[in-house]
């Protein structure tokens, strides 16, 4: 338990790296523009949406003003108090634990859960909450940190996520990181488990095929942009980011043709 308390700790002090404004917004536009390519449609108008781990509420401002019905979950209170105090009048926020959404079944067309599972104590148990309460044709857009991503995201080590806890604790310490390594990333094989039932598509290689279109220029720099999609494919096992769309329905994208179509994900 005194760990447990430690990884929460640990989770909000990073989320303190996240109320750049202008980064927040960029990152919204990254995950907006994957959004109207899945569901074919160039708002959300009328959709449920709830941003998980929305922090101070720029990604959910963001979802509203595309006519999205949104409420903002985290347990973070002074972020929750920021996010209110600035976007309270068209966002709802409310302070609950992944682990038991205060929503009931098959009442939420879209959840956001970027970059937060390896946060979690239980993400297994988070991703089961999520498909209780998506509706039918509901879909969770999916950031995910990949454990074999060469150089750790948050404290920029290299191999950190590869270890043990025990060794990864130590190598944290002697950099001066922190005193101990919280974070729980996954595989590729481990994160479509997690996924459950749902049907899965990765978008990750549609993203690095066309920066531009989807918002990712900062991604993709320079000449990056220009490296053709088969030499992405060749390291996709060591991309230290995943983006999926993982949905209720096996209807799949809806969205025109890229030069590099999402992926189903097999179970």
């Amino acid at each position: 338990m005194a760990r447990q308390r430690e990884a929460q700790l640990a989770y909000s002090e990073l989320k303190d790296q996240m109320t750049d404004e202008s980064s927040r917004r960029r990152k919204a536009q990254k995950i907006t523009a994957v959004l109207r390519h899945f569901f074919g449609r160039e708002d959300l108008e009328g959709l449920k949406v709830v941003d998980l781990g929305c922090s101070t509420g720029y990604i959910a401002d963001e979802l509203a003003e595309l006519g999205a019905k949104v409420v903002g979950v985290d347990i973070d209170v002074p972020g929750l108090a920021q996010a209110q105090q600035k976007f309270g009048e068209r966002v709802a926020f409310l302070c609950s634990d992944g682990e038991k959404l205060p929503f009931p079944d098959g009442t939420v067309d879209l959840v956001i859960f970027n970059h937060i599972y390896e946060h979690v104590i239980d993400a297994d148990k988070v991703m089961s909450e999520i498909q209780r309460i998506l509706t039918p044709e509901g879909a969770v857009y999916l950031g995910l940190g990949n454990r074999l991503g060469i150089v750790e995201p948050h404290y920029k080590l290299p191999f950190l996520s590869y270890l043990p806890p025990a060794v990864a604790d130590r190598y944290i310490r002697a950099f001066g990181r922190a005193d101990y390594y919280h974070e729980q990333f996954r595989t590729r094989p481990g994160l479509r488990r997690m996924m459950g039932a749902l049907h899965a598509w990765d978008y990750t290689l549609t993203i690095l095929a066309e920066p531009r279109r989807f918002a990712a220029e900062d991604l993709v720099p320079g000449p990056l942009a220009k490296v053709p999609t088969k030499v992405w494919k060749l390291g996709h096992v060591v991309i230290p980011t995943y983006i999926w769309i993982a949905s209720r329905s096996a209807s799949g994208p809806r969205g025109p043709q890229t030069l590099s179509p999402p992926e189903r994900v097999l179970r």
